[in-house]
């Protein structure tokens, strides 16, 4: 009988255990609509079909409704926005082909495209699939080119053109070199981050208002600064679009930004009060493009992704 009582405890540590915590990636639409041409087998299993969860895609009942329509986006619907037309080709497909003036064929999404020189900007609305339980990982991975090379070189640009953000631009698709004492990279022409949560229908009751996120640096000391109210540091920094969240994106590479994990009654350093996230709250991203910069930027729905792990649902 003691083996069989033993043996019964075991077996309930264990199933709770295994009913624990799982990866999850979520991306602009249901989940499980991710577009294999950006995600791998061992990725593209933890991209669930959300609404099994009960977080739907379109929500009009949350304290905050994401505003719409928009494009092909519903009121209430997950979405990408952008300053400009999502009329460009996924420049990362090198077996793209041109058929005509406006006219391609290519893996991947359709993108909207921002030239150097000029100024533009991208928003991305996410729901969490699943109730997070630790950091946040914000991956963007979008398309970088040489100013005009798409219209040069057509799909072979990403492979003769390729490029990062901020950098300095040489003739010929070459990149300008530079003496010791000079940064090979132009600050003023990185993007910049802006990052929120907002309420979705499962959020606590007095999570009404949206929070600026605040992130990592990495590598960094991981140290929370300022105790109760965080401060910005040299291991912080609030994601508000100041020049303290300029990124640096290679073409067609991930970047990951890591989010602190929210948590309830912790203040961010603009004293915004946290709230523990729930699934089917939403994250909202926004890149902004400087003037300044000195790259073409192609960015798409699923050029954002979040990334992280839940509670199981079940």
């Amino acid at each position: 009988m003691k083996w069989l009582i033993g043996f019964l405890l075991a077996l309930c540590v264990v199933s709770t255990a295994v009913a624990g915590e799982d990866p999850y990636i979520a991306i602009v639409n249901n989940d499980v609509s991710a577009n294999p041409f950006y995600l791998s087998p061992k990725y593209l299993q933890f991209a669930f079909d959300q609404e099994d969860f009960w977080v739907p895609v379109c929500d009009l009942t949350g304290t905050f409704i994401i505003p719409g329509p928009y494009r092909n986006y519903g009121r209430g619907c997950e979405q990408f926005r952008s300053q400009t037309p999502v009329n460009q080709p996924e420049i990362c497909d090198t077996t793209g082909v041109v058929n005509g003036v406006g006219d391609f064929s290519f893996f991947g999404e359709p993108n909207a495209r921002v030239t150097a020189g000029n100024s533009g900007w991208y928003e991305w609305y996410i729901r969490l699939p699943k109730k997070p339980n630790g950091e946040l990982n914000l991956v963007l991975q979008c398309g970088i080119l040489k100013p005009n090379a798409f219209a040069i070189y057509n799909f072979d640009a990403v492979e003769l053109c390729a490029a990062e953000t901020g950098e300095r631009v040489a003739d010929n698709c070459s990149r300008e070199e530079v003496n010791p004492g000079t940064s090979p990279v132009i600050e003023a022409a990185l993007p910049t981050i802006i990052a929120k949560a907002y309420p979705g229908p499962y959020a606590n009751p007095d999570f009404v208002n949206p929070f600026k996120l605040t992130a990592w640096k990495n590598p960094g000391t991981y140290v929370l600064s300022g105790g109760t109210q965080m401060t910005d540091s040299e291991s912080m920094q609030i994601l508000d679009g100041g020049y303290k969240t300029r990124v640096l994106l290679k073409s067609c590479m991930d970047k990951s930004i890591v989010v602190k994990l929210p948590v309830t009654g912790q203040l961010n350093s603009a004293g915004d009060s946290e709230f523990d996230l729930e699934a089917g709250d939403i994250i909202y991203v926004r890149m902004n493009i400087p003037r300044a910069g000195t790259t073409d930027i192609y960015c798409h729905a699923q050029s954002l992704r979040v990334m992280g792990i839940g509670e199981s649902p079940y």
